[in-house]
């Protein structure tokens, strides 16, 4: 991979080079190359390469700054001094050879020096970003696997437990929660193993996840929701359903009763609302936006997977929390 790179930087920079030769050494009239100017040429490219290659990654990068600038000046005297001294004298003995102009050769030096520096400048960027958007994928997926490591444990110890209560009283919702439990379980260690899903998909998992917690209500409150999607988009999966845990979360651990959960989705073309909102005991359950790993990995990965195209309105207000979360799902960054 590292002989790639330098492979491909090497072509880029040729290809640099290869343009100026073009354009200062080919003449347009009769088409032949005028090998004085190659060798003004190459000795810009020298220049250039020394500060590509010794002078930006030893003293510029790592913020070295003045010994940069002194030994960049220094270099670039040397050049003048060859370009004066040695190239001028050669190729024009009898007329440039005969006169020192400083600004007249730095005219002419500088403009191509700061174009393969610039080159230089462009790659390093271009490598750099690459190595960030590398780095945030690696993020978002080591989120979404503790995310995921987060939810199933404690889900699934809930509704064994809940299903060995059903199953001893033999009753008739036990093959529901088995149905419901394995579609949850699939969702979650296959289809979320891609950085995008189908919204269907991702809405099919959360009903299925509402309907195993409602059981753990056990008539201790009331769950709406409601959904309108009927087209399919992509989605980066486990991206809603936090907020829903949230919601059933706060709302058991608080309250013995009167527990009221809504749930909206909605789609219109790409812009994707959800509306989730449940009650709390205030004395005993102050939710809190900030905590939990669940809810902290899904504002991350929010940001990083939907860094302009998303909005996140939490709301606490006396005994009720509110989110409303949506989402430009066509900007998604994978």
């Amino acid at each position: 991979m590292q002989l790639k790179s330098i492979y491909k930087e090497v072509i880029f920079q040729a290809f640099i080079v290869l343009l100026l030769v073009i354009f200062v050494a080919v003449d347009k009239d009769h088409t032949h190359i005028h090998w004085n100017e190659i060798a003004f040429l190459a000795n810009y490219v020298v220049t250039a390469t020394i500060i590509n290659y010794i002078l930006l990654p030893r003293f510029f990068y790592p913020k070295k700054i003045k010994t940069f600038l002194v030994l960049l000046l220094l270099l670039l005297c040397a050049t003048v001094v060859v370009e004066e001294f040695v190239l001028e004298q050669i190729f024009y003995p009898h007329t440039r050879g005969h006169y020192f102009h400083l600004l007249t050769t730095i005219a002419e030096v500088m403009p191509v020096i700061l174009l393969l520096v610039a080159g230089k400048f462009a790659w390093d960027a271009t490598v750099n970003q690459r190595k960030v958007e590398s780095m945030n994928r690696m993020m978002i997926e080591s989120q979404l696997e503790q995310l995921k490591q987060q939810i199933n444990p404690h889900f699934l110890f809930n509704n064994l437990n809940n299903l060995y209560a059903y199953a001893i009283e033999n009753s008739p919702k036990t093959p529901e929660i088995i149905l419901e439990l394995s579609a949850l379980l699939r969702y979650m260690l296959y289809d979320c193993k891609e950085q995008s899903v189908g919204l269907q998909k991702e809405i099919d998992h959360i009903r299925s996840f509402i309907k195993i917690s409602e059981l753990q209500l056990e008539g201790k409150g009331d769950v709406v929701f409601n959904s309108n999607v009927q087209e399919d988009r992509s989605i980066a999966p486990l991206i809603l359903i936090v907020f829903i845990e949230n919601a059933f979360k706060h709302s058991q651990a608080s309250q013995s009763e009167n527990i009221r959960i809504s749930i909206h989705i909605e789609l219109k073309g790409d812009a994707l609302t959800m509306h989730c909102e449940n009650t709390y005991g205030m004395q005993s359950n102050q939710p809190n936006t900030e905590g939990g790993i669940g809810l902290q990995n899904a504002i991350a990965r929010l940001n990083l997977l939907y860094p302009e195209a998303h909005k996140l309105d939490i709301q606490d207000d006396n005994g009720i929390y509110r989110v409303k979360l949506s989402i430009n799902l066509k900007e998604l960054k994978v």
